[in-house]
């Protein structure tokens, strides 16, 4: 008999899971309530632990031929001297792999183009009660309800309570491309702010900033007048770039964590894989990559025994104490880069902590 599995979110996750359990033979269904593929979004960097995911889901290929290698990076300080470098031929040589940058859509369009059409049901959100979608008809005729709907997950809400809502760290984001090309990644810390650069696979420049400030702030003269006037005295990379950057292409986001990592990403036949189990900031860029490893994990392991409440035990075993682990390493980074006193001590430590090379 056809084992079946309900997912909730078309995104990273939940496609990847997705993929992996239907070339297994499951028959999947997956529930994703915008009606059209992501239009906009800026590079995400798949580290070699994605790559390898990628491989078991047969575009791992593909990934690496359009993605732009990020070939070395650098640490500054706003007057552009250095901090330190990141060496990502180290990491090349301890896993024989380095760092691919891929925007948001590209990826999400070749995950997507890997399952067969009728799969994905855009358009249809699900619901935590009563509806044409609702969670309480999915869990009773599916062996298995994979959530992947995001940092404000509601089916996360839903199953394990109000106590596990994102909360507000403190920081705003925003993010988009200007035309030309960089080679590497360029990172430039200062008090309460930081802003940075990367190559995408379009031959175009990823940009970011993040600010301290409060939750929901609105600047009366608007964002990207609010973000030249922030970064008016920093180096020139920083201002060549705020200079065109255009409205239309800028991304804005407050940055949120989960307040208390979960006691588990399972209840039952349910289980949590990507943001919606272990939301952690952009500040290591590990978000997507390991929702990636969660819908190849959760999927193998489901795929191995007949037994479905076990496999579940076994994914969360897996994957909740690294994954835990690495949102906590991301939001002391963002803390650290964006620190406000003792820089110069920081900078000491973080050029020592990059003689090493970043971890594989």
């Amino acid at each position: 008999m056809t084992r079946s599995a309900a997912i909730i979110g078309g995104g990273i996750g939940g496609l990847a899971t997705a993929i992996r359990l239907h070339h297994a033979g499951w028959a999947v269904r997956v529930f994703e309530r915008s009606s059209h593929r992501p239009a906009t979004g800026t590079a995400l960097g798949m580290w070699p632990p994605a790559l390898r995911a990628l491989d078991t889901l047969g575009i791992g290929a593909r990934v690496r031929e359009i993605g732009a290698p990020q070939r070395g990076g650098s640490l500054r300080r706003p007057d552009g001297s250095r901090i330190g470098d990141l060496d990502t031929a180290a990491m090349a040589r301890r896993s024989g792999d380095t760092v691919h940058l891929i925007s948001r859509p590209a990826l999400v369009g070749l995950l997507a183009d890997a399952l067969p059409a009728g799969i994905v049901e855009t358009g249809t959100e699900v619901t935590d009660g009563a509806g044409r979608s609702d969670l309480a008809a999915l869990r009773a005729g599916h062996d298995v309800v994979v959530v992947a709907d995001g940092i404000f997950s509601r089916m996360r809400t839903a199953v394990f309570g109000a106590a596990t809502r994102p909360r507000y760290v403190g920081a705003t984001a925003w993010r988009g491309t200007v035309d030309g090309a960089v080679e590497a990644l360029t990172e430039t810390w200062g008090p309460g702010r930081r802003f940075g650069t990367t190559p995408r696979e379009d031959g175009r420049t990823n940009w970011y900033a993040t600010l301290l400030t409060p939750e929901g702030t609105r600047f009366p003269q608007g964002d990207l007048a609010a973000l030249r006037d922030t970064f008016a005295g920093w180096h020139e990379g920083v201002r060549r770039v705020l200079d065109t950057v255009s409205p239309d292409e800028m991304l804005r986001h407050d940055l949120y964590d989960l307040d208390r990592p979960l006691r588990t990403y399972v209840e039952g036949t349910v289980a949590l894989v990507g943001d919606a189990a272990h939301a952690m900031t952009p500040d290591l860029g590990r978000g997507a990559c390991e929702a990636l490893i969660d819908g190849v994990t959760i999927a193998d392991r489901l795929t191995g025994t007949d037994d479905v409440r076990a496999a579940l035990a076994a994914y969360d075993r897996e994957r909740r104490r690294p994954t835990q682990r690495l949102a906590r390493i991301a939001g002391l980074m963002g803390r650290l880069a964006q620190a406000r006193r003792f820089t110069g001590i920081r900078d000491v430590a973080v050029r020592a902590a990059t003689a090493f090379g970043p971890p594989a």
